[in-house]
């Protein structure tokens, strides 16, 4: 603070050293040659009142949309640029901030018997201009000395403005360098939230912080994944769009494309624009600009037949009657956007009305909105009006002068008017100039308010003079104190110079009489820096699309089940390629990242949609192969319990005693028993059928082969008895239980092998998918080869034996 104070102390002792007359003059200069002299005046216009006040405040609005560009500004000495467009919305600002002033030198609450004037001038929507308003603030006049302030009219206590983001930006360096209060009605740009650089500036609009995280809410509640943004080419657009990129892309949603407006009008560029539109298959479009600098490019898309789009509109534009015809609906109807806080403003309408070229003819002003207005021109005037000096323009390339021949009778009636100017319906930017004033008001009054000996200001805690106080000294009260009520409303300053307040989410809908209505859908508010609400009312919107549903906005299309998603190189995630699944993975949801693989039972169905159960295969009592040895099986059955019979009707013969009729019966049994044991290997497979087969089998053979061992070694000893008498004596010692403990020790062995094979490492039911993987095989896992080839060997030795 110390720092500026010397520059402007410095200042003052330049200006004075350049500005003085010489104490001796050179004899050759010619007499009352001045030494300095002023470089250029402003071609200011707007309101001033700044008599018989206390103080004035100051205001900057964009009367007009823009300045008339010179076509060679150096070959002439330069002028202050003129303006042209009559902007009746940024009129309707202005009325409502002398309304407000005199609100507040009516009430005796506030500032009581102190009343406030007001300066206020037209910045015609163009940095130039503001530059010149925000000097003429300085030096209260309109020349280029923005050290010294020699108005002789009330002293100047804050600003209000300047409009745009762009202009609030460029005027608050200005500003701030004198510490001058600056509160800004419309200005939402989130860089006026760093004091570092602008440490005089308020506002009574929300931050784009927020309502750009707000957006990105809205996006990700519909699900759009490719949304294409157009910003002016300002700092309104430029930090809008990137705060919303920001917070868009946390989420699953990337940005097809990133355009910009002009500035200065060039059809060429906004050809450009509406080429990318018209190329890209984003749907949905974010569009961060003021309703100046929208409407060429809303010209421009009408031309071009676009439809089908659904806009994202930023507060700047969303509820502008510039942008809001009913002819632009089938470009723009459905649009959603959000708007800053409404309110009424009572009084406004008849002060509004309140307005006649006849009552000053010194009122240039109100004399071009009369013309505007009407389209017709005031008798005995040369301002001019409707006019455009923009080239090529669309629609009207080679017409420059709209103005009719017809002349004002100062009968017109502003009741029947239908413009932009008397709507107060949607009373939102024109409720936050109302605020502004107030805020300015509010801050006078606390200073007013100080308490000897208890104020804020070294030394000795003391208080500033409402008639006399230095800016910084006003602005510390708005910005350590700012917390006021207007019409009900509890207004709250951050220390940042931030309000919240809620947005309504506003749908573009058509009405009866065929007027665009803004229908309030949701809201969203932010209640702090870190914490918000959103809310959306879905059936209420309308959707400009063929079908009215809500409309779809992707780089591609879903990847439907049975697909997943693959990258595609060197583009955003959000466009990819569709990959079918692999045999036996499945994706059941639609853009699937990957693919889920079956579980071990299951095989994904022909769409790789779901798992299905696999088809199980085995040995079944129903095939022929099945069937066929059943019936082998059987018929072999049948055959030895044949022979049977017969052993068993001749059991008493010699020939069957003979040949040791006990094993012979044994024999038989387990060749039966062998036969039937094929039965097991047919039908499902289970744990015990595995089992049991393998056991029957070898007990069955062991039988078998032990009885035929045991008759084996008698005949082989009756062969040998005839050639040796000492075996003759071991055949003739043999008895017939000999037969039968050497069959009993051959099942004994195999018994011991198979206990030890059941116990150890018994066979047991196996899935077998190796082969197919949409069949699941049942068969017997063997269990361990090792017993199962030591009970085979066993079976090929005794067979050896024999």
């Amino acid at each position: 603070m110390t720092s500026k104070r010397w520059w402007v102390l410095s200042g003052f002792l330049i200006h004075a050293l350049l500005c003085a007359p010489t104490q001796e003059q050179d004899p050759d200069s010619e007499e009352g040659e001045e030494e300095c002299r002023l470089l250029g005046k402003f071609d200011l216009r707007g309101y001033v009142e700044a008599e018989n006040h206390m103080h004035v405040i100051g205001g900057m609005f964009p009367i007009h949309f823009r300045t008339i560009l010179e076509e060679d500004p150096t070959s002439t000495p330069p002028n202050s640029p003129k303006c042209e467009g009559f902007n009746f919305r940024g009129y309707r600002w202005v009325k409502a901030m002398i309304h407000a002033i005199h609100h507040v030198n009516e009430r005796q609450d506030i500032l009581p018997g102190i009343t406030l004037g007001y300066q206020i001038y037209d910045t015609c929507f163009t940095m130039s201009k503001t530059v010149e308003n925000s000097l003429a603030f300085l030096t209260g006049q309109n020349e280029t000395t923005p050290v010294f302030r020699c108005s002789s009219g009330a002293p100047l206590a804050a600003v209000i403005g300047a409009g745009g983001s762009t202009l609030s930006i460029a005027s608050s360096r200005i500003l701030g360098l004198y510490y001058f209060p600056q509160v800004g009605y419309a200005s939402s740009s989130s860089l006026l939230s760093d004091k570092y650089q602008f440490p005089t500036y308020l506002r009574t609009i929300p931050s784009d912080a927020q309502q750009s995280k707000g957006m990105a809410d809205l996006v990700h509640h519909f699900g759009w994944r490719w949304v294409g943004t157009i910003a002016a080419d300002d700092d309104y657009g430029k930090y809008g769009v990137k705060a919303f990129k920001e917070k868009v892309e946390v989420g699953p949603t990337c940005i097809a494309f990133s355009e910009t407006i002009p500035k200065i009008y060039s059809r060429t560029k906004l050809q450009d624009v509406v080429g990318v539109i018209k190329g890209s298959n984003a749907t949905v479009i974010v569009v961060y600009s003021s309703d100046i600098d929208f409407h060429p490019l809303v010209e421009e898309m009408m031309i071009s037949n676009i439809t089908g789009m659904t806009w994202i509109a930023s507060e700047a534009w969303v509820t502008s009657a510039l942008i809001a015809k009913p002819e632009y609906f089938p470009l723009l109807g459905g649009a959603i956007g959000f708007g800053v806080k409404q309110g009424e403003i009572p009084g406004l309408k008849e002060f509004l009305l309140d307005i006649h070229p006849g009552k000053d003819p010194d009122d240039d002003l109100a004399i071009e909105f009369w013309q505007s207005a009407f389209n017709c021109t005031w008798p005995n005037s040369n301002i001019s009006y409707n006019t455009d000096n923009r080239k090529n323009v669309t629609g009207h390339e080679n017409i420059v002068d709209f103005s009719s021949d017809t002349l004002c009778t100062g009968e017109e009636k502003l009741e029947d008017l239908n413009n932009t100017y008397l709507d107060i319906s949607e009373l939102r930017i024109t409720y936050n100039v109302y605020k502004a004033v107030f805020a300015v008001a509010h801050g006078l009054d606390k200073l007013r308010m100080c308490i000897p000996g208890k104020g804020p200001f070294v030394p000795d805690n003391h208080c500033a003079q409402i008639d006399e106080f230095e800016p910084w000294q006003l602005m510390y009260y708005m910005k350590n104190e700012m917390e006021f009520k207007v019409l009900d409303e509890d207004v709250d300053i951050s220390d940042k110079g931030d309000v919240f307040t809620p947005y309504d989410i506003i749908n573009w809908q058509m009405n009866g009489t065929d007027e665009i209505a803004f229908v309030r859908v949701g809201t969203y508010s932010a209640i702090s820096e870190a914490s918000d609400e959103f809310y959306i009312n879905n059936d209420t919107i309308y959707w400009n699309t063929p079908t009215r549903t809500r409309p779809r906005s992707a780089c591609n299309n879903n990847c439907q089940p049975g697909y997943r998603k693959g990258i595609q190189q060197g583009k955003p995630p959000c466009c990819y390629d569709c990959i079918r699944c692999a045999e036996g993975q499945i994706s059941s949801i639609t853009d699937a990242r990957e693919c889920t693989p079956c579980q071990e039972d299951y095989w994904s169905n022909e769409q790789r949609s779901a798992c299905v159960l696999k088809e199980v295969e085995f040995l079944a009592y129903e095939e022929a192969l099945g069937m066929t040895l059943i019936a082998l099986s059987v018929f072999g059955a049948c055959i030895v319990l044949s022979i049977t019979g017969v052993y068993i009707k001749f059991r008493n013969t010699a020939l069957v005693k003979a040949n040791d009729r006990e094993l012979s019966f044994l024999i038989q049994f387990s060749l039966v028993t062998t036969l039937m044991t094929s039965i097991l290997f047919i039908g499902k497979p289970e744990d015990w059928s595995c089992q049991s087969r393998q056991v029957t089998l070898a007990l069955g053979f062991s039988v078998c082969l032990g009885c035929v061992l045991g008759k084996t070694v008698t005949l082989f000893l009756t062969h040998l008895a005839r050639n040796s008498k000492v075996a003759e004596k071991v055949r003739m010692s043999m008895k017939p239980i000999f037969q039968k403990i050497i069959v009993l020790n051959s099942i004994l062995t195999e018994v011991g092998i198979v206990c030890a094979y059941l116990i150890l490492q018994p066979p047991r039911m196996n899935k077998n998918t190796q082969f197919l993987n949409v069949k699941i095989i049942f068969e017997c896992d063997e269990g361990s080869i090792l017993f199962l080839n030591a009970a085979l060997g066993l079976r090929l030795a005794v067979h050896k034996v024999n």
